[in-house]
């Protein structure tokens, strides 16, 4: 009876596994078969198109401002990267390793930003931005994208430096190594994991952003791929679904590059910085 209970839990499992991996799945595979369908609507009666074409693409980059789009979220994306991983780490790297005032309170204050959604401030941004007049620009973008992956990955990079052996810190001292050698030369390399993870993190953040986008950007040469392409749909009355598949089509193929070429890191990252927090 035993065994039979197994393999009935193990095939009901099994089916619940099918079944999310297809939900999943079949969404993205009919954006990206609509693509190379013929036609400007994404409805059809059958699943696979009866005619294949690349005209779509070839009208994203002739007849839209696709290419500046991308340019544009890409600037974006990699420059809030870089300022914000370097302002998690540093910022981390104090949490874990130094004692000082307001350390705690600090670390509270993360926690409480964390359970508001970001979209709840952005009334109060939009207005910061428009006093110092950085509405429609990419820094304003930049500025809040980076500072905002500081609170959004904390926990993890501190989580991640509290395992590392303090031990070795107070060997390179010894050795006469100051603050800052130890930590370029010892603490920065043993953080490749978790400086991956947060790095992709922040840079598919960035890249697949629309609310705040939107809201920030105001003219066509300044918009990202996301505002791009929904105001593309929008503008036309919504008559080149097509257009648009093809789009999301070539957006999702950075980041999943990205996401595949860089999984090890990923993993490791995640998972080291769960250990401790």
């Amino acid at each position: 009876m035993r065994t039979r209970s197994g393999h009935a839990k193990l095939v009901l499992t099994y089916a619940i596994l099918c079944l999310l991996t297809f939900a999943s799945l079949y969404p993205a595979l009919w954006i990206v078969l609509s693509s190379f369908k013929a036609g400007n609507s994404l409805y059809s009666d059958t699943f696979i198109p009866r005619e294949v074409t690349l005209v779509h693409y070839e009208d994203l980059f002739e007849k839209t401002m696709y290419l500046r789009w991308f340019l544009n979220t890409f600037k974006v994306a990699a420059c809030s990267t870089v300022i914000g991983t370097f302002m998690l780490l540093i910022a981390s790297y104090a949490i874990s390793r130094f004692r000082f005032a307001g350390r705690k309170t600090t670390l509270k204050a993360f926690l409480v930003l964390q359970m508001f959604p970001g979209f709840m401030a952005m009334i109060a941004i939009f207005v910061m931005l428009n006093a110092i007049g950085l509405l429609n620009s990419h820094l304003a973008l930049i500025l809040v994208y980076s500072s905002g992956s500081v609170i959004a990955n904390v926990f993890v990079a501190k989580g991640f430096f509290d395992t590392i052996p303090r031990s070795l810190e107070d060997a390179a001292r010894i050795d006469g190594a100051s603050h800052m050698k130890v930590f370029l030369a010892l603490i920065v390399p043993l953080s490749k994991p978790m400086l991956t993870y947060a790095s992709l993190m922040i840079f598919n953040g960035a890249f697949v952003d629309f609310i705040f986008a939107d809201l920030i950007l105001r003219t066509e040469e300044q918009r990202t791929l996301a505002v791009g392409l929904y105001r593309m749909v929008s503008q036309r009355n919504s008559t080149e679904f097509t257009l648009f598949a093809s789009g999301a089509v070539l957006v999702a193929v950075p980041v999943t590059l990205l996401f595949l070429f860089l999984q090890r890191y990923l993993v490791e990252g995640l998972t080291a910085g769960a250990t401790k927090g």
